[in-house]
């Protein structure tokens, strides 16, 4: 049985303890603000930024430039690589508020918007992170689920020499996933997630390898490269579908590199000194070139060997059919580093309404109070009966949302352009300018300026796109009854 923990006169305790060492700088044991010592390096960021980044995202590439075109396709991907790369940069600069060794900390995005711009621009950030974190949930259990689907059709597939079209239900898949991720949401916190990001880091080479291997031999075997300097025909899709097309895929590639809605908190795990916005401009530097690397890889041999016909996930719309027993290690590592990526994703969501809970509720034991269960062989695990079950609902509810609404391409675009502008872009922008009070009408205040308008324009593309693609999707879609 369990002990129940943290008493009023303990907390209190904690909280001078905190007193004193923020008072006494950091010691062996805890940080500058008397919280426990951080322990994250280089590698440690650059493995929760790759998990995040090098997602379910890199199966749309070959499709996104399909529509784009031999020219325009690769030139977006190098663009949006840049533009993810300076702006980050920018973002971890804003961790701390004033001196970047001794400032004050910013644990969270919205802490650090509340710290540079304050006002109405704090809520509004809120809304948005909290709100593409939430659409990240169920846009990986959408991916997850085709995906272990894919592994039986592969073999449903194999075993019938391609006669039976091995359509099958996506729900139950959906539920395993939910099951999954209800157990590992009950991990308390971000910083110990790194066995999972590496795990999931790990898993996300894999798949992207296997994808890539598969498209240079489908080059080979075809004996050319397929696909065009514009992308897809008019003829086979209207001109209407092109356009609409062509800002889905600037959706699609945005949310392939999307990771900024996480990146204080990611930077919140790293130890100091050197400075933590030295630290994550390397580990936001490494992961982004790996990244496009793979991505510029990925996307352009599955294009080259799919051409204007490519499908909308390499490895699951059965643009490959052997050898199966390969597809089949590539899907099941897309589950496993899309279980890491889930979470990675989520915890700062968990994270916000936990403390803002024990901010409202400060008397209340069911929020505030630990049990503190042993288990044999383990260290002791600390089970909060509120989070247990806000985390446990917030799961249930994503993944009911992800059955009413299966689509994965247009799902992941949509997701693509909300975030893209506001989280990777505007505040970083916008924070940056204040904390190094640039002055007005500057060349570099004109430069930030503009950077951020035109991708202010590419979002609004990328959404209209995104959008017309799920009003098109729900025409034909059946809620909790759609197959694959």
């Amino acid at each position: 049985m369990g002990e129940p923990e943290n008493t009023s006169a303990e907390k209190h305790q904690v909280f001078d303890v905190s007193i004193a060492m923020h008072q006494q700088g950091s010691s062996e044991w805890f940080d500058d603000d008397g919280r426990q010592k951080r322990t994250g390096t280089v590698w440690t960021a650059s493995a929760h930024i790759i998990t995040a980044v090098i997602g379910s995202g890199v199966l749309s590439l070959a499709w996104a430039i399909a529509q784009l075109g031999w020219i325009a396709g690769p030139a977006f991907m190098f663009l949006f690589s840049i533009v993810t790369c300076y702006t980050s940069s920018l973002l971890s600069v804003c961790y701390r508020s004033g001196d970047p060794l001794t400032g004050k900390r910013n644990y969270t995005y919205m802490d650090a918007v509340r710290s540079n711009l304050g006002g109405v621009k704090v809520k509004i950030c809120g809304f948005v992170q909290y709100l593409n974190l939430f659409g990240v949930a169920f846009g990986y259990t959408i991916a997850s689920s085709i995906s272990m689907m894919a592994i039986k059709r592969s073999n449903c597939f194999h075993k019938s020499g391609g006669k039976n079209s091995c359509r099958m239900n996506a729900n139950p898949y959906m539920i395993g996933f939910g099951i999954a991720e209800t157990l590992l949401s009950q991990i308390p916190g971000f910083d110990q997630l790194q066995w999972l990001s590496l795990v999931a880091a790990v898993m996300s080479f894999t798949y992207s390898s296997i994808g890539l291997g598969l498209g240079i031999g489908k080059v080979i075997e075809n004996g050319k490269i397929s696909g065009s300097l514009t992308g897809v025909a008019i003829g086979i899709v209207t001109p209407t579908q092109k356009v609409w097309r062509s800002f889905q895929a600037l959706g699609d590639i945005a949310f392939a590199y999307s990771y900024s809605m996480i990146l204080i908190e990611i930077q919140d795990t790293v130890k100091s000194p050197p400075s933590e916005s030295k630290t994550m401009r390397k580990a936001t530097l490494i992961s982004v070139a790996v990244t496009t690397l793979f991505y510029m890889f990925c996307g352009c041999f599955g294009y080259a060997a799919f051409g204007d016909m490519s499908p909308g996930n390499l490895l699951t719309g059965f643009g490959f059919y052997n050898p199966y027993w390969l597809l089949d290690i590539a899907n099941a590592a897309i589950v496993i580093h899309l279980v890491g990526a889930y979470q990675v994703f989520c915890q700062p969501l968990f994270a916000f309404v936990e403390k803002e809970a024990a901010a409202r509720f400060p008397d209340s034991e069911i929020i505030t109070k630990d049990i503190k269960v042993a288990f044999p062989g383990f260290r002791p695990f600390n089970i909060n009966l509120f989070r247990m079950i806000w985390r446990t609902l917030f799961v249930i509810f994503t993944t009911v949302i992800s059955m009413l609404l299966p689509f994965f391409n247009d799902i992941v675009g949509l997701l693509g352009a909300l975030g893209f502008w506001p989280l990777t872009v505007y505040f970083p922008v916008e924070m940056y300018i204040a904390q190094r009070r640039i002055p007005k009408w500057s060349t570099r205040w004109l430069g930030l300026r503009v950077l951020s308008f035109a991708c202010l324009i590419v979002t609004i593309a990328a959404a209209a796109g995104s959008i017309a693609g799920v009003v098109d999707d729900l025409k034909s879609i059946k809620p909790f009854q759609t197959s694959y």
